[in-house]
């Protein structure tokens, strides 16, 4: 079922293109992601302008689209459970990260990488859809987009970017001309007539040599990026890491609860969204990350505490 075509993006939610066209990318692989994309891009635009005649237009069309995308995605718990979409756009935006992170470590510089990091801080905002950031995704979201635009201009300039994590300074990306030149941009993209650089001059000045990664940290087996076939760069087909799986704890199988132990309607909670989240991770083959939120959600069970 198609969804409803948009009207021209109206100069005053220029903000929100790329997040829009990141859901177009989306459709067809990840569609949980793209109605999110829409959603994030929906709630942002009605905070920027929905009294404007365009505006007005332009986001009563966007809505009609997200409802399509709804009824055609009704059974799935993603879209009607709130717990699951947030694990699954979470798992999704870090798979991406860890993927142009890896990428970067390795001095494999190439565009499909800085798409990968600008995309990923992207996928981030998106995440602002189920509440307030948690500080480590408030972290990756700056270092993500300070690193594609450093990337970027460097490979601009013709210089060699240094990999990893280092100092950061202000960059500006332009994400709209990076992506009007990558032959990845999926058909039934439309290019906006305007150009969007993102200024990264409000990022402060720091070292990111201490940048958590979540466990698990290795380049996805199915990497959530699709290679351009003409970057003009030669880049080995990579391979799936081996994981590291994480030990069961044994105290585990002969835990016993200590008196009575009365679980609260949030330690439920707790333990279900522990549940999701690894769930969430086995769609992307990520076997220690599942098996740590199931060990977290067995401990508050059986114990009470976590």
């Amino acid at each position: 079922m198609a969804a409803p075509a948009l009207p021209p993006l109206p100069p005053q939610l220029k903000s929100i293109q790329h997040h829009l066209r990141t859901a177009q990318e989306l459709d067809k692989r990840e569609p949980v992601v793209a109605y999110y994309c829409r959603l994030y891009a929906m709630q942002t635009g009605m905070r920027i302008d929905s009294k404007t005649p365009e505006c007005r237009k332009f986001l009563s069309k966007l809505m009609d689209q997200l409802e399509a995308m709804k009824k055609q995605f009704g059974d799935n718990e993603a879209i009607t459970q709130e717990i699951v979409g947030s694990a699954h756009v979470e798992n999704y935006a870090l798979k991406m990260f860890l993927y142009a992170d890896n990428e970067d470590r390795a001095g494999q510089f190439h565009k499909n990488m800085i798409k990968s990091f600008y995309t990923a801080s992207l996928l981030i905002d998106v995440l602002t859809v189920f509440g307030e950031l948690s500080e480590e995704n408030a972290q990756h979201r700056k270092y993500a987009r300070w690193k594609a635009a450093y990337i970027h201009n460097c490979l601009k300039n013709g210089e060699t970017p240094q990999p990893g994590p280092i100092g950061m300074e202000g960059e500006s990306f332009d994400a709209e001309r990076e992506e009007a030149g990558s032959s990845s941009v999926h058909s039934g993209t439309t290019p906006s007539s305007s150009s969007s650089t993102y200024e990264a001059n409000n990022v402060p000045t720091s070292n990111y040599t201490g940048i958590h990664i979540p466990p698990g940290a290795h380049a996805p087996a199915n990497t959530p990026a699709e290679v351009p076939h003409n970057t003009g760069v030669t880049s080995n087909t990579i391979q799936p890491a081996p994981q590291n799986i994480p030990v069961v704890d044994p105290s585990l199988y002969s835990a016993q609860s200590a008196g009575e132990v009365r679980l609260t309607p949030e330690d439920f909670a707790r333990a279900q969204k522990y549940c999701k989240y690894a769930g969430s991770a086995l769609q992307y083959e990520d076997v220690s990350t599942a098996v740590q939120n199931l060990q977290k959600a067995l401990k508050l069970l059986i114990t009470g505490r976590e």
